[in-house]
């Protein structure tokens, strides 16, 4: 008989707008955007290490040779936790500021790092989707979206999934993992028609190459077979604003997923990281910065 899934927030930290989940190194590694901090969890203990950057961070990934890569208000850095080193790599869109900044990203299978920008003040089609190369090199990959979202890759890297929140659609595009080159996108689905309540946000790819995708305003992890096109799983949760989510632990059989402050609901548990146990589903490893 199976077990029923458990959800439950994990670790002390509220933060104002929690994103970016990325399991690494037996840790969880999230922002806090608004919150202007990057956060290690030790998801077996609940303790937590923060960092605070000064500014919005919108993600964060591992770099192969130490530290971490990051990208929010003043573009794509590298930072380094134990000196508080930071090094400036790319700023695409500084004449932008303050109305934009980066936003959610990942790296891709060979180690490229795709993020990208959102219009803080939504002007559509003024944020753009950006890839750092491992030897420092940025190229514009999609332009004229508007709140650059969740990314990631089929595991035999032939697709990259995507995310541009506002129109609520999730995409698929041809991916060419030796070159990091992308063709024209299909539509996986679109969530609005699909009826699921909020905005896709935050994604990630489970073993069986699903997406597990939260809904932004929805308070719902979402599971989505891309093949078909249709909704395999929801899981609802008790605050409406669940941001992103990725899956880890030894096993990568635990969901944790992000969540963030209403403007106006008052919710015990927002802010606070949740675990989902019971899936019956896993996921696969992070990939770092870095050739």
């Amino acid at each position: 008989m199976n077990q029923p899934i458990t959800i439950q927030p994990i670790g002390g930290r509220v933060s104002q707008w929690g994103e970016g989940p990325i399991f690494f190194e037996d840790y969880l590694l999230y922002v806090d955007i608004e919150g202007h901090t990057l956060i290690r969890l030790n998801p077996e203990t609940g303790s937590e290490e923060t960092w605070e950057m000064g500014e919005r961070i919108g993600t964060v990934v591992p770099v192969k040779t130490g530290g971490f890569l990051c990208a929010g208000d003043s573009g794509i850095y590298t930072f380094d936790p134990n000196t508080g080193e930071r090094k400036k790599l790319a700023d695409p869109e500084a004449e932008k500021r303050p109305d934009n900044r980066f936003n959610d990203g990942k790296c891709d299978p060979s180690g490229r790092f795709w993020a990208g920008t959102i219009s803080t003040v939504k002007k559509t089609g003024d944020a753009n989707l950006y890839m750092l190369d491992g030897q420092g090199k940025l190229s514009l990959k999609v332009s004229s979206v508007t709140n650059s979202n969740g990314i990631c890759w089929h595991s035999d890297a032939s697709v990259m999934y995507y995310v541009d929140t506002p129109t609520k659609k999730i995409m698929a595009y041809p991916f060419d993992n030796q070159t990091g080159e992308i063709g024209e996108p299909s539509l996986v689905m679109d969530t609005e028609d699909a009826g699921i309540a909020g905005s896709p946000d935050g994604m990630t790819i489970d073993a069986e190459d699903r997406l597990w995708v939260a809904m932004c305003h929805g308070g719902l992890v979402v599971c989505i077979d891309p093949v078909a096109g249709q909704v395999y799983r929801k899981i609802e949760f008790p605050c409406v604003e669940t941001t992103a989510c990725a899956f880890g632990g030894p096993e990568l059989n635990r969901l944790f997923v992000t969540t963030g402050l209403h403007k106006t609901l008052q919710e015990p548990d927002a802010g606070r990281i949740f675990v989902v146990d019971g899936l019956h589903a896993s996921g696969t490893p992070s990939f770092s910065y870095g050739r």
